[in-house]
């Protein structure tokens, strides 16, 4: 009778559930027909009339291009829940808010005040509220319910009768891996909650041990910042930086389930436009290269750029030629000079003007140049006329000796070329590092002129692009020009915007941006993106215990206002130039203006499984806590020697335990090519049913089943080796076997082998 009534429950909570749902569904299709329809209208007006029309046409087609970009990414788990309170007043969350043609709201939209009690009522403070209701949807099928009961007693007779289901949080672990993020805005805690809804001034640290949520957390705070603070936000947008180019995949689907797109995802080895780094160094190179002692090192090499000659300079120019056999000679050349004092000069008063290397360069080269065409013109005996001596120099110009001369001593360069010369010119290398490294820590420095780009690099490259400039001779006329036009145009979008009746969070920059394009329209991701002087309004860095001094740097500069969160864990610590305390990097920057919030509660790792990860993190970190598993059950973590185990049917053997979901292993990095070859199928580290990955590869990642190869191996790749298995240990949600060499480490005592 029991699970008849119980059967009888779920089928009729399911019937009103699916009702409201797919009227919420048929109002977000009016929304976008609506939009779409708006955006229809307006474009087919043309771009012709006056200045005023052409204008507010742009504001209109960017306004419904906004809303239906919004309307479009919320489609899946439109809505995710509701909560009950005892007077029989009901409110449904969801991605996006929705009203009824009354106007009346029938969806609250997640990161709105009236949302919040969804996330932060318990049954300890469950304020007026009885029950939070979470709905699991697949498309737009309601296939299942959990209830959370705060007060029984006050609950309606008829609310009882359709109580169903479990805690969403639980349930929600218990379903296996898909390669992606989970859509959890429905799971998040109190704990959560306070981080995501913490003030936008100034550097939030959100420290929080393995399967503590603060990845999760952190993405819905960028969406709650972008909807709290829109008019702040917009125009600069957010930048998330995460570890690796496989961890910013694995996000990528998050932000936009949640409405929102003016989001640039990257890892430290992006930040540079047009530089991909993924390769790491060798961890005694890392810590010299992202150590501040390097900005020291790049500024040197620069200045190393900035010569004269020892004597005075010399020039060969041609001054006769004839063209024999169809070719041109030379048949006669002067050899013009500048003597060593008037290069000094101008060397000096160039660096003088503190200008970046690049637009200072023709302050060098243009007294030099005129010092040249003096001399053409006395040995030419050719008095120059007024006026005759800027076009003497211009005419030198042409002549590519002169041109290689002044390369010589003060080039255009780039930053890519400037930090490769430097790492693989012995010579150079030795000059810059003088002032700053021992010669034991220049040598770590020197490789290959082909060695490909790291992520330490990264950096150095913006170190170098700071102080280089971009170089353009006419380059400061045409910034001047561009500077007045745009001021002009965003007056002129601030007083139509005034006139016209649209949502009032479209800004006046982007609009006058969009009027002044060709082409689509452009967001703020897009541009920030390519944009390596970009100044975002908001930055998060995950995994931040990773970034090194020098990596900071770079990171402080796309924040001017230095405003962040600061998602990490210093027990999980795995480079050896990363961080030791939050103070160490922080406190150049925001000093007195950083706050911590910790999560202490974790979802995701078992019990079993957190008590092997407990020991080694005592044994490497003993001033750190591990956070508290609230997961119990299930197959005890094991080990089993290498020796007689076949790897690919044990991990084979752990797909077909898991039934559903994926299995990650984990390798060492001198191994990890030996252990993937074992598993050609695995070639995409999120979609396969076997990823396999280094310890730094696999860090904000998750995985049903996780088979830990070498854990000696791992243990001792690094000063950082026992952090490393720490992070290893912690990637399971289910199942936890290592496979180890000829000895099990004593940190994984705790491990059940076999019975020999």
């Amino acid at each position: 009778m029991g699970d008849r009534q119980s059967d009888s429950a779920r089928a009729e909570a399911l019937r009103i559930e699916q009702s409201y749902v797919s009227m919420l569904y048929g109002r977000l299709d009016v929304a976008r027909e609506r939009a779409e329809r708006g955006m229809h209208d307006v474009l087919a007006r043309g771009g012709t009339g006056t200045r005023q029309a052409v204008v507010e046409r742009e504001v209109m087609a960017a306004e419904h291009a906004r809303r239906l970009a919004q309307l479009s990414a919320v489609e899946r788990g439109l809505c995710f829940g509701r909560i009950d309170e005892a007077g029989g007043e009901t409110l449904y969350v969801g991605r996006v808010g929705l009203r009824d043609d009354d106007h009346t709201s029938v969806l609250v939209d997640w990161r709105a005040p009236a949302a919040r009690p969804f996330y932060v009522a318990t049954p300890s403070d469950p304020g007026p509220f009885v029950r939070r209701r979470h709905l699991h949807t697949r498309h737009r099928d309601v296939v299942g319910i959990d209830d959370e009961v705060f007060d029984l007693d006050r609950m309606a007779d008829g609310d009882r009768r359709t109580l169903v289901g479990e805690a969403a949080l639980l349930a929600a672990l218990r379903r296996g891996r898909t390669g992606r993020m989970g859509e959890v805005v429905a799971t998040i805690q109190r704990e959560q909650d306070r981080v995501i809804r913490s003030g936008l001034p100034g550097a939030l640290v959100v420290q929080g041990g393995p399967g503590t949520g603060k990845t999760v957390a952190a993405l819905h705070r960028a969406a709650y910042l972008l909807y709290t603070h829109r008019d702040t936000l917009e125009r600069r947008g957010v930048l998330v930086v995460g570890p690796n180019a496989t961890f910013s995949r694995y996000i990528s689907q998050v932000l936009p389930a949640l409405g929102e797109t003016q989001v640039v995802l990257t890892s430290m080895g992006g930040l540079h436009p047009g530089v991909r780094a993924t390769a790491e160094d060798e961890p005694a190179v890392a810590v010299v290269k992202g150590d501040p002692r390097m900005a020291g090192v790049v500024e040197e090499a620069v200045r190393d750029r900035e010569r004269v000659p020892e004597g005075d300079l010399e020039v060969k120019i041609p001054v006769r030629t004839s063209v024999r056999g169809g070719v041109e000679v030379v048949v006669e050349e002067m050899m013009l000079r500048v003597d060593h004092a008037t290069c000094l000069r101008a060397r000096d008063r160039a660096r003088g003007l503190r200008r970046q290397h690049n637009i200072a360069r023709w302050t060098f080269v243009d007294p030099v140049l005129r010092a040249l065409a003096l001399d053409e013109a006395a040995q030419l005996d050719r008095p120059l006329e007024d006026g005759d001596l800027q076009y003497a120099a211009t005419t030198l110009w042409e002549h590519r000796t002169v041109r290689d001369a002044l390369d010589a001593l003060w080039p255009e360069i780039t930053p890519e070329r400037l930090v490769r010369e430097l790492l693989s010119d012995e010579e150079r290398l030795r000059a810059a590092t003088g002032p700053y490294l021992t010669e034991e820590e220049s040598a770590l420095l020197l490789r290959p002129r082909e060695a490909p780009w790291t992520v330490g690099d990264v950096p150095l490259l913006d170190e170098a692009a700071e102080l280089l400039g971009e170089y353009d001779y006419g380059a400061g006329a045409r910034r001047r020009r561009a500077e007045d036009e745009r001021r002009e145009e965003e007056l002129y979008a601030r007083e139509v915007l005034t006139i016209t009746d649209v949502d009032p969070v479209l800004d006046a920059t982007l609009l006058a941006g969009r009027n002044r394009e060709d082409g689509p329209y452009v967001t703020t991701a897009d541009r920030a993106g390519h944009d390596r002087t970009w100044a975002y309004g908001h930055v998060i860095v995950d995994e931040a215990q990773e970034l090194s001094a020098m990596a900071w740097r770079t990171v402080m500069r796309r924040v001017p206002a230095r405003s962040l969160t600061v998602v990490g864990d210093i027990a999980q610590t795995g480079s050896a130039a990363g961080a030791r305390s939050w103070g160490e990097m922080l406190d150049p920057y925001v000093k007195g203006r950083w706050r911590e919030e910790r999560l202490l509660v974790n979802y995701r790792t078992p019990a079993e499984i957190m008590e092997v990860a407990a020991d080694v993190l005592r044994a490497v970190a003993p001033g750190e806590e591990p956070p508290e598993s609230v997961r119990f059950g299930g197959a005890r973590p094991r080990a089993v020697p290498a020796d007689g185990t076949d790897l690919r049917l044990l991990v084979e053997s752990e797909l077909r335990e898991i039934e559903e979901g994926r299995v990650g292993v984990v390798t060492p990095d001198a191994r990890h090519a030996e252990v993937a070859a074992l598993f050609p199928e695995a070639v995409d580290p999120l979609d396969s049913p076997v990823a396999v990955l280094t310890v730094r590869g696999s860090k904000g990642l998750e995985f049903d089943a996780v088979v830990v190869v070498d854990p000696e191996g791992i243990l001792c790749q690094s000063p950082k080796g026992g952090q490393d298995l720490y992070v290893a240990i912690t990637r399971a949600t289910r199942r936890l076997t290592v496979v180890y060499e000829d000895r099990l480490p004593a940190v994984l005592h705790r491990l059940e082998t076999p019975i020999t």
